[in-house]
């Protein structure tokens, strides 16, 4: 499936300015392949963002593998690679052919037992254009990445991609408003999201409809709270394991300040295209002014783990 935006009205750009971009999702499968196989999949669709115009596309989270948490096994550390390691050589290739900047998503093996679970931004000639570590890591059922991953030192950081500043974060810090405000705090107007998001088979039944719209509706709140694009990609496809499975559930989706999705994938292979206006940023901050609003006199309880000042 491709699914393309709505173009804005005449009024909305007269209002907002001209500053857009068009950016690009790939969501594909990748538990049924091997790395080589799921590295050209995701340069197929890179080719194909590029071919609808698109000038920023996102990749999912670790989409060069199957999703190896969701077992415990000294073995998979011999999935990581080095920053200059294959998979990204590979998105560097395809970003300087297509002419466009990538977010990268990779197992980062930094140093003999340092791994990390690692997001890389390449411009249009194939070049760095730096990196974030994921900060927030999960350890849950099927879910180990405590046993795979360090969490970030980089902190929460704003890429400038050309005339644009992008946020990357990675899966499980879409679920922290703290992440997605000091990401916006730091100058980024597109919070990309790379993800591996599924349903556990005994969940779906019970809860699926509920974790979907649950999801979707924290990322677009960050869109609201912080004015901002929020750009997701996920996973799709059912990945089995030695302690069972997960289907992922795909929907990956765009949406602008309102918090207005204007595209969103199925649960199949798509590349989705959205012209992203960011003059709407001006627009949404001038209306509901957050931004301004904020107490940060009052916001040290923060920095504790729970309870209130005495």
């Amino acid at each position: 499936m491709i699914s393309k935006a709505e173009t804005p009205s005449a009024e909305t750009r007269s209002r907002t300015g001209t500053r857009r971009v068009r950016v690009g999702v790939v969501q594909m499968s990748a538990g049924d392949a091997s790395r080589e196989a799921n590295v050209d999949r995701a340069v197929s669709g890179i080719r194909e963002a590029a071919k609808q115009g698109a000038e920023l596309v996102c990749l999912q989270e670790l989409f060069a593998t199957p999703y190896f948490c969701q077992v415990e096994s000294a073995e998979l550390f011999d999935l990581a690679e080095p920053v200059d390691g294959p998979t990204n050589s590979a998105v560097a290739r395809a970003a300087k052919e297509a002419k466009v900047s990538v977010l990268s998503s990779f197992f980062e093996r930094r140093a003999p037992g340092l791994y990390h679970n690692t997001a890389l931004l390449f411009g249009p000639s194939g070049e760095s254009l730096g990196m974030y570590r994921k900060m927030h890591i999960p350890d849950d059922p099927q879910y180990y990445e405590k046993f795979y991953f360090t969490p970030g030192d980089l902190g929460f950081v704003s890429l400038r991609a050309g005339q644009i500043n992008v946020g990357p974060l990675v899966c499980w810090d879409q679920w922290y408003p703290e992440a997605a405000r000091l990401t916006a705090l730091a100058g980024a107007e597109l919070l990309l999201y790379p993800t591996a998001i599924g349903w556990l088979p005994q969940d779906k039944p019970v809860y699926g409809k509920d974790q979907l719209n649950a999801w979707q509706t924290m990322q677009r709140s960050h869109a609201i709270a912080n004015g901002v694009f929020v750009v997701v990609a996920n996973r799709i496809g059912v990945e089995k394991s030695p302690a069972g499975e997960i289907e992922f559930w795909g929907h990956s989706f765009i949406c602008d300040p309102y918090g207005k999705v204007i595209a969103e994938a199925d649960e199949s292979a798509s590349v989705l295209v959205a012209e992203c206006d960011l003059g709407l940023i001006e627009q949404a901050r001038r209306g509901w002014p957050f931004l301004r609003d904020r107490r940060i006199d009052a916001y040290g309880g923060l920095e504790r783990r729970f309870g209130r000042t005495p």
